[in-house]
C-alpha cells in the first residue's frame, strides 16, 4: 500500500492545443478510495493511465509513495488495473485466469494457488473457480478480473469505469461489493467513472474534473452541500441542482413572481444577472399563498420519493412561458400534472454564483 501524488502533472496530445490534463494536484492518502468523476472528456481516464505509465506525462510529476514514477515503466509501478471490458481468457478457466499474472511471474505453484483460493473466497468465487468465463454472468467476470488484480497484491488499484456493461441492478450490487472489498483489503484505490451516484456511493473522496482541470475534491458530502463553483454544484446530485440566471435588483432576484433575498456580499460582486441554484429537496410545496408560482409538467414517482418537474408562471398567472423547475414532493401524496403551486426557499439553501465563472459567491 501507498499514497498516490499528482503533482502538477500535465498530458498534451500530439496536435492538440489544449492539455487534455492540465496541472492535475492531488494526493491521495495510504488506503484511501478516490473516485475521479466528470463527463466525458473531461481527463479522468487520461489521469488514471498517467498514473499507470500508460500515457505520457508532458510536464509535472506522478509519485507513488516516495517513488517518483513519472517515466517508470508500468511494471515498476507495482499497481493492478481493472478495465471495462472484463479482457479474461476464454480458453482458460477461472482459476487460471485469476493466477496468470503470478505464472508469468514465475511465481511458486503452492504461492500461487493460495493467492488464488484466497481471492476466490473474498469475491466468492469458489464455486467457479473450474468454470471458463462462458458460463459465468456478467458481474461474475467482473469479479474474476478483479480478482486478477487482487492476487498480484499491489500498493494501489486502478479501475477504469469497471461496472459500465453490466446492468442497472448488477451496477448497483457490484459497486457496493467493490466498496465493500476495498475497505477490507486497505488498499489504496483511483475509481474512474462518468456516473456521479456511483462515486457518490463509493469514495471516501470524490475529485471532480471538467476539461483536463480539477474543480474539486472533496468527500461526497461536502461536494453536495458545499461546492465550489457552478459546474461542480450543476454535475453533483440527481435530479441536478435547479439553476437560474436572473437579473439582481436592489429588493434581490424574482423567481415565478416570487422575490428571493441576496445577501449583500452577491450583489457587491456581481452586476446585471446573478446564477441562482437551489437544489430540488430544498423547495417547500404549498398549495396557495406567497412562492414561487409554478404549474406542474410531469410528476415523477420513484416509490420511496416523488419529484414534480413544472415551469414557473408569469406575472398575471399564465404558464408555459417561465423556467423550468424540478422540486421534491411527498411521495405518498403527490400532486398531479396541470396543478398550479407555489414552492418557497430558505435563503439559508439558496447558492449564488457568478455569471462570468461560476465561482461560489455564498
Amino acid at each position: 500500500m501507498a499514497t498516490v501524488t499528482f503533482d502538477r502533472a500535465t498530458r498534451v496530445y500530439p496536435g492538440a492545443t489544449t492539455p487534455a490534463v492540465d496541472k492535475l494536484d492531488l494526493e491521495i492518502a495510504d488506503g484511501e478510495f478516490l473516485v475521479l468523476v466528470g463527463p466525458s472528456g473531461c481527463g479522468k481516464s487520461t489521469s488514471l493511465r498517467m498514473l499507470a505509465g500508460l500515457e505520457d506525462v508532458d510536464g509535472g510529476r506522478i509519485l507513488i509513495g516516495d517513488k517518483d514514477v513519472t517515466d517508470a515503466e508500468p511494471k515498476e509501478r507495482d499497481i493492478a488495473m481493472v478495465f471495462q471490458n472484463y479482457a479474461l481468457y476464454p480458453h482458460m478457466t477461472v482459476a487460471e485466469n485469476m493466477g496468470f499474472a503470478l505464472k508469468m511471474a514465475k511465481v511458486p505453484k503452492v504461492e500461487k494457488e493460495q493467492r488464488v483460493r484466497e481471492a476466490a473466497e473474498l469475491l466468492d468465487l469458489t464455486q467457479y473457480l473450474d468454470r471458463k468465463p462462458k458460463q459465468l454472468s456478467g458481474g461474475q467476470r467482473q469479479r474474476v478480473a478483479m480478482g486478477r488484480a487482487i492476487v498480484r497484491q499491489p500498493q494501489v488499484f486502478l479501475m477504469d469505469e469497471p461496472l459500465s456493461n453490466l446492468d442497472a441492478k448488477l451496477r448497483v450490487q457490484t459497486r457496493t461489493q467493490i466498496a465493500q472489498l476495498q475497505r477490507r483489503l486497505a488498499t489504496t484505490t483511483v475509481y474512474v467513472t462518468h456516473d456521479q451516484v456511483e462515486a457518490m456511493t463509493m469514495g471516501d473522496r470524490v475529485a471532480v474534473l471538467k476539461d483536463g482541470v480539477l474543480q474539486q475534491c472533496a468527500t461526497p458530502r461536502d461536494l453536495y452541500r458545499d461546492p465550489a463553483n457552478l459546474f461542480v454544484a450543476g454535475f453533483m446530485g440527481s435530479p441536478a441542482m435547479n439553476l437560474f440566471t436572473l437579473p439582481v435588483q436592489a429588493e434581490g432576484v424574482t423567481l415565478g413572481g416570487h422575490t428571493l433575498p441576496v445577501p449583500r456580499t452577491v450583489t457587491d460582486a456581481v452586476e446585471g444577472t446573478v446564477e441562482v441554484g437551489i437544489r430540488p429537496e430544498h423547495f417547500e410545496l404549498a398549495g396557495t399563498g406567497d412562492g414561487i408560482a409554478i404549474e406542474i409538467d410531469v410528476v415523477e414517482e420513484l416509490g420511496s420519493d416523488a419529484y414534480i418537474y413544472g415551469r414557473t408562471l408569469g406575472e398575471d398567472g399564465t404558464p408555459g412561458t417561465g423556467e423550468t423547475v424540478v422540486a421534491r414532493a411527498d411521495w405518498r401524496n403527490p400532486p398531479a400534472k396541470g396543478d398550479k403551486l407555489t414552492l418557497t426557499a430558505t435563503p439559508e439553501h439558496i447558492y449564488f454564483f457568478a455569471p462570468a465563472d461560476g465561482t461560489r459567491l455564498n
